[in-house]
């Protein structure tokens, strides 16, 4: 039995292969990230930059836009992805994208508020079926 204050004798192999998978992972999310804005890039028409201005040039529809979009989601990280994505893919520009994150948080924000109100007896499996 170990006494109070001894450290745990962990194989040093085990902390190698931790460290190794953390950034295997962000390795992985990185090269998604740029495969995933050349291919905007390459989809990107006069057509959908013209939608993501409309969508985003104003800061409140921008703001409207990123809490909307975090509602159908239910993931704000997924949303910030996505319009990093848009940044990096020259669609948004900075100020844009600052006001759809913004509405992003206050979608989430939103969501929680909502799950606490009506607790665990609300089941949106009920809903989303008919809205499919």
């Amino acid at each position: 039995m170990r006494a109070l204050g001894q450290p745990l004798n962990h194989p040093a192999g085990s902390k190698i292969s931790t460290i190794l998978s953390i950034l295997g992972g962000l390795g992985l999310f990185l090269f998604g990230m740029k495969i995933m804005s050349e291919a905007l890039q390459k989809l990107a028409g006069e057509r959908l930059r013209s939608v993501m201005r409309t969508v985003a040039g104003n800061r409140f529809m921008g703001v409207g836009t990123g809490f909307f979009v975090t509602c159908l989601v239910q993931s704000s990280s997924a949303t910030t992805v996505m319009i990093v994505s848009f940044v990096n893919a020259s669609l948004l520009t900075l100020m844009e994208a600052t006001g759809m994150i913004m509405g992003a948080n206050i979608g989430t924000t939103t969501t929680f508020w909502l799950v606490s109100f009506f607790g665990f007896k609300f089941s949106i499996s009920s809903i989303v079926l008919p809205i499919m």
